[in-house]
């Protein structure tokens, strides 16, 4: 089996290298590729790749996730997230391959405090939202065979993150102010692309499992609670933090405005993807205790 991987260099890219190596021989491309193309501005180069290589599954781990900067570009935003997408679940329904892709809980309005469905209706609140949303349902139109994880908050090891910011933050300043009005669940690359692989290979025996589900770590938190988890255990683990587990303040939305507006309400309820694939995600904890293991190993 062939696959082909875009995106291999981002967060949940640079995971799947590694998940989805024992699946079969896997071909990863990034924007930057030169012998094949894996940028997205260049359709007419990526649908030239696809036909050279020939994959049995194609992976699309790129996506234009600058969600402040979309609504200036939003024509941008859309190649890459919808225009792109709809290209390939074409090209896989021409080769009978499966095209396994990630949107997002923007596609919904963020409104209450119930976990989202993937029956739920959409309303995205901002152009990020709304190019993600494009891309799924040019997907499921397409008649390909699909997989498409919404997921939220991610974050990784390699890279920039929430937690590494928290840290260096933790240890210079005597108080910090952190959004608590904005409910998800924080969750990991490594997750995201463990999960893809367990349910690839098992849709790749079972067509019926294609379909949409939603991928998240298990629980819910602020990121005021996701900040507190952080400092607490490098705290725990002999990190000199100056800030104070009660001079953490929590602050609502207004406090930090953004171009584009954030969805208050991230929770996803995973009960569908966890009984159609047989599998338990962790809690939210789990992930991030583990990520500061190792960003503390390395400091």
């Amino acid at each position: 089996m062939k696959i082909l991987l875009f995106g291999k260099n981002g967060q949940l890219g640079w995971e799947l290298q590694r998940s989805l190596a024992p699946l079969g021989e896997l071909v990863a491309l990034c924007r930057n590729s030169t012998e094949l193309c894996g940028d997205f501005l260049r359709p007419d180069d990526i649908a030239d790749t696809v036909e050279r290589i020939a994959p049995d599954v194609i992976v699309n781990a790129a996506a234009y996730t600058a969600v402040d900067k979309a609504e200036a570009e939003p024509e941008v935003a859309r190649s890459v997230n919808a225009h792109v997408p709809a290209l390939l679940a074409r090209l896989a329904r021409e080769r009978d391959a499966w095209l396994v892709h990630y949107s997002t809980d923007y596609v919904f309005n963020g409104s209450g405090d119930t976990p989202w469905r993937e029956s739920c209706p959409v309303a995205p609140i901002n152009v990020y939202g709304q190019t993600k949303l494009e891309g799924e349902e040019a997907i499921q139109d397409a008649g390909c065979k699909h997989l498409i994880f919404r997921t939220s908050w991610v974050y990784a090891a390699r890279g920039g993150n929430f937690a590494k910011t928290m840290l260096r933050l933790g240890q210079e300043r005597d108080t910090l102010t952190v959004i608590d009005d904005q409910v998800g669940a924080p969750t990991g690359a490594d997750l995201l692309a463990d999960v893809t692989a367990h349910a690839l290979r098992a849709a790749l025996q079972d067509p019926a499992l294609c379909g949409l589900y939603h991928l998240a770590a298990g629980g819910e938190t602020s990121w005021h609670g996701y900040a507190a988890f952080v400092l607490d255990h490098a705290r725990a683990a002999g990190v000199d933090i100056k800030t104070a587990s009660d001079a953490i303040l929590p602050v609502d939305s207004s406090g930090f405005p953004t171009t584009a507006q954030r969805p208050l309400n991230s929770r996803l309820d995973t009960r569908k993807l966890q009984e159609a694939f047989g599998l338990h995600l962790p809690d939210w904890q789990v992930g991030v205790a583990r990520l500061l293991t190792e960003i503390l190993d390395r400091s």
